[in-house]
């Protein structure tokens, strides 16, 4: 590439969430957002404000957050991605830097995204992953709750499991560009691919794992989604309330937000024509 050709970057991000008040860029707070954007400036000169998948809050981790951007320096990928891993602190890592096509775009690009959600069951959480999970030993009916995580796949409008919150109207989604796909439908409507419940059994204790799948997510959506299926494993509702819950569109129908530590954006997908360069 010539010296002053502007090319499209594709990062893959991982992190911890804890220190930071979640990705986008806040007067007066530490962000992913923030951080990297600093980092890039530092490297390369360019101050640019790199684009991602979507938002994640205070808290919430990362294992495979997407970052588009464009810059004009000719610094080859192997090159970024090392000085970028040495410019961040150790609670950020990119895991893969490359070129993308023109026109590729972290959040607009995408077509599908996973989140995990975390919930450790035993005596004593550990404080090596106390930072990671949320520490729950309540005895709790986990088929219940496969039930109840069935319901909500498919094509539904999930704004009763949305954030109630002044700012709704601009944070109300982390969509990908399968919402476009949604015009003319409610805000709240989104495509759900695959939810469900899995135990792990490991030695410091058993781990209660919730994997969902879909074209975008409202704000607050996932954890709202844990704390109601919490709710159905404790009895507090029936497993087919979901129904009626979805059907309302209001938050105060749904369950309380599960913690933020929990929750792990695990992995945005693209159509193949968004893959990188050769």
């Amino acid at each position: 590439m010539t010296k002053n050709e502007e090319h499209t970057w594709k990062l893959t991000l991982a992190w911890d969430g804890t220190g930071f008040h979640g990705w986008q860029v806040q007067p007066g707070h530490l962000t992913i957002q923030g951080t990297l954007a600093g980092a890039i400036e530092r490297i390369t000169g360019e101050r640019v404000l790199p684009q991602g998948s979507g938002r994640t809050d205070t808290g919430v981790h990362a294992r495979g957050q997407v970052a588009s951007f464009t810059l004009a320096a000719p610094i080859p990928p192997a090159n970024l991605h090392r000085a970028l891993n040495r410019a961040l602190p150790e609670t950020i890592r990119i895991l893969s830097a490359e070129h993308a096509p023109s026109g590729f775009h972290a959040r607009h690009s995408a077509c599908a995204k996973t989140y995990e959600y975390r919930i450790f069951r035993g005596e004593i959480c550990p404080p090596w992953l106390s930072r990671f999970v949320y520490a729950l030993n309540w005895p709790l009916q986990v088929d219940a709750m496969r039930q109840a995580a069935a319901l909500v796949l498919g094509e539904h409008d999930f704004t009763s499991f949305a954030a109630s919150d002044p700012d709704l109207a601009t944070r109300n989604a982390e969509p990908a560009a399968a919402e476009e796909s949604l015009h003319g439908k409610s805000a709240g409507v989104r495509v759900i691919y695959a939810s469900s419940w899995h135990e792990e059994r490991h030695e410091d204790g058993d781990l209660l794992l919730y994997r969902i799948r879909g074209n975008g997510f409202l704000h607050h959506m996932v954890r709202n989604l844990v704390g109601t299926f919490l709710d159905a494993g404790r009895g507090h509702i029936a497993p087919e309330e979901v129904r009626a819950i979805l059907e309302r569109r209001s938050r105060s129908a749904a369950g309380p937000t599960a913690p933020a530590r929990g929750l792990f954006l695990d992995h945005v997908e693209y159509p193949p024509a968004s893959s990188p360069e050769p």
